[in-house]
Parts: C-alpha cells; sequence; structure tokens
C-alpha cells in the first residue's frame, strides 16, 4: 500500500519536469495517466540506450498508463474531461497558454472540480517578457546564473544532468502532496505552478546573495573551492583523482600530521590558518600535489581515512556503476527489464517497488472504455 493509492492523476506531460513530479506521485501509489500525442512523449526519442528505448524516459515513467488523446479533438477532449471529474490531480507542461486554448486552463478546471488539485509547469512563469520563451534545461541553466558559476575558470559550464528540469519537478512534487493535505482539511483544491527557472532561482539565492553583499560574483574554480584551501582535485601514483575537503583548522592539523607526515607545517607562516592558506594556495596546493603522487590511490585512501578529513574519489560513471553505495532497482519496460537508480528514500527500510514502463498508447482501449460516456 502506497501513501497515494486510490488517487487519480492526469499528466498532459511531456520531456522531464512534470514526468519527473507524476512519477513521484506513482511512486507513492497513485494512478498516474499520462496522455500522450500519437508518437509519444518527444523524451521517447532522446536516445535508445535502455533496450533500445531512452534513457530519460524509462527514468521518469515507470508505473503510469499511456493514453494516446488529441487534446483539439472534440471526441478526445471530451473523454479527458469525462477523466478530470474523477481526477484529484491535473499536471500539464505544455507551451504557455496551450492548455488553456484547448479547453484545459486551471482556472476554468478548478471552477468546475473544486477538490482539484492542478500543477501548471512552465519554463519562465508568466507575467513578464519570458512568458513565452521555449525554455529547455540548458537555456535556464544559461539565464539563471549557474552556468556563470559552474565549471573552469576559462569558461562557464553546463552541469552534466538536467538540474533545472529536476529542481522544478522536485518543487512541484512537494507542493502537491502539500496541496493533497491541505484538501484533506479543508476539502478543496489549490492551483498549482511552477517553472523551470524558479526552481534553478531558488538553488541560486546563495551566490545572488552573497554577489549583492559582496559586490563580486562566486568564481569558477572548477573542483577547487573559492574561499577554503585546501579543498580540491589532486592526482595519486596511479592516475586517480582525490577530492579532498578541509573544512576547519583542526582538519588540517590532523592531515598535516597524518598525511603530509609534517606536523609542524600547520603552524608554518603560509599555512596557519585558512586566509592564509587561500592567499598562498599555488605554494599550499603544489607542496599537496608532490604529496599525493608519491602514493597510490588505497595508500592515499588510507591515510585520509586515519587523518579523519573529508576527501571522495573523482569518479566517472563506470566507477558510479561499481559504487558500493549505489542502490538499484528493476523497472519493467516494453522491451526488457531495466537496472535503475532506487528512489532516494529508503521507507521502513525498503524501497518503493516500482511499476512498468508503459508502451505508447498501452492502456488507452482500457482507459478508454473504462471513462467512456455510457460509464459516466
Amino acid at each position: 500500500m502506497g501513501a497515494l493509492d486510490g488517487l487519480l492523476v492526469l499528466s498532459l506531460e511531456q520531456a522531464v519536469a512534470a514526468p519527473y513530479c507524476s512519477s513521484r506521485l506513482a511512486d507513492a501509489g497513485a494512478r498516474v495517466i499520462k496522455i500522450e500525442r500519437p508518437e509519444g512523449d518527444f523524451a521517447r526519442g532522446y536516445d535508445a540506450s535502455v533496450h533500445g528505448l531512452s534513457s530519460y524516459f524509462v527514468w521518469l515513467n515507470r508505473g503510469k498508463e499511456s493514453l494516446v488523446a488529441d487534446i483539439k479533438a472534440p471526441a478526445d477532449a471530451a473523454l479527458l474531461h469525462r477523466i478530470l471529474a474523477r481526477t484529484d490531480v491535473f499536471i500539464q507542461n505544455l507551451a504557455p497558454g496551450a492548455a488553456e486554448r484547448a479547453g484545459f486552463g486551471s482556472a476554468a478546471l478548478r471552477a468546475r472540480h473544486p477538490r482539484l488539485v492542478t500543477m501548471d509547469i512552465s519554463g519562465y512563469g508568466v507575467g513578464h517578457d519570458y512568458a513565452d520563451m521555449k525554455a529547455y534545461d540548458l537555456l535556464v541553466q544559461a539565464e539563471s546564473g549557474v552556468a556563470s558559476i559552474t565549471g573552469h575558470p576559462a569558461g562557464p559550464g553546463r552541469i552534466g544532468v538536467s538540474a533545472c528540469d529536476i529542481a522544478c519537478g522536485m518543487a512541484a512534487h512537494a507542493a502537491v502532496l502539500e496541496a493533497l493535505i491541505g484538501r484533506g482539511v479543508t476539502g478543496q483544491g489549490r492551483s498549482l505552478a511552477c517553472s523551470l527557472f524558479d526552481g534553478m532561482a531558488d538553488w541560486m539565492n546563495v551566490p545572488l546573495l552573497y554577489t549583492e553583499g559582496t559586490g563580486r560574483a562566486p568564481a569558477r574554480v572548477g573542483l577547487a573551492h573559492p574561499s577554503i584551501c585546501p579543498y580540491g582535485a589532486f592526482a595519486t601514483a596511479d592516475d586517480a583523482l582525490v577530492l579532498l575537503a578541509i573544512q576547519n583548522e583542526r582538519e588540517w592539523v590532523s592531515f598535516c600530521a597524518v598525511f603530509l607526515e609534517e606536523a609542524g607545517l600547520a603552524s608554518a607562516a603560509g599555512y596557519d590558518s585558512n586566509n592564509a592558506r587561500v592567499a598562498n594556495r599555488p605554494v599550499v596546493d603544489g607542496h599537496i600535489a608532490a604529496a599525493f603522487l608519491r602514493l597510490s590511490r588505497d595508500a592515499a585512501a588510507a591515510r585520509l581515512r586515519a587523518a579523519n578529513v573529508a576527501y571522495g574519489f573523482v569518479n566517472d560513471i563506470p566507477a558510479l556503476a561499481r559504487h558500493p553505495a549505489l542502490r538499484r532497482t528493476t523497472v519493467e519496460t516494453p522491451n526488457g527489464p531495466a537496472e535503475i537508480v532506487a528512489p532516494p528514500v529508503i521507507l521502513d527500510g525498503q524501497a518503493p517497488m516500482l511499476g512498468p514502463v508503459p508502451a505508447i498508447g498501452e492502456h488507452s482501449a482500457m482507459i478508454r472504455n473504462e471513462f467512456d460516456e455510457a460509464h459516466a
């Protein structure tokens, strides 16, 4: 039994942000009906890496039912309105204004169905010059400023996952759950809206406040830290890359004594405080780099653990696949089982059971029969 068993979610969705939100509702037991065009959610074609299926689609659409429908066709629109009469949550991330023009605007739906929770997901929100802009994840990374503080000093960088979509989807999921809790108290649904830009702008609070307070933006420092030293990546003799993160003077003293085997260095000029080390960063980092180059990955790890300082290895994706902390689970797909990363929250000691990934229109006949006019 999931916490959302018995709830019906209708999602007019594509790509990442809205499917992320609805996938988490499905994980919790909600029945999620995903409306697709005849060619399917365009995320189905992003790649073909999972038994010929898209990695994005497999990740974000487990446990849903796929209904092929054309919201502009009167018969299909009528079908969707019959479904909405029994729906608890309606999610849509069409182009701005498209849902409203087709008769599925949140204000009209809420007027007809006061208990309905609606979630409108957009790129930049409404009521300003950017409201009609096309918004894909990398564009929003650039517009929100996160690309400007990501990457190497030589230039901005892209976060290597769809961070803006995911931030929006996470916020939307939390808001829907909050609205459902509120409905249990008041009996009334809510009209919710979230954008990719707002999701990432929230994550950008610290860089924004820092810049406005100091007059300077955080520098791009790659795998280093702009205001802490030592804090960065160092190569070992066998070409592993170790990320060292010294957080306080106690750790620095232990690092010098145990890892470097130079206890006196912690109090030497240019090394005796974080401010001094930041000002002397090239020398400090060079001294530490030389020590790492004398050690193998395993030997460096043993010394770092003995020193009780924070560190991690800069892993590639194959190393992630072998990581001892990685939890995986199986989802069924139309082309066979896929091993995906398990959801991050463990419930009562167990990961949730995930439903299968649907084929395009797999549930169309069943849903059309269930919600035909005779059953309305």
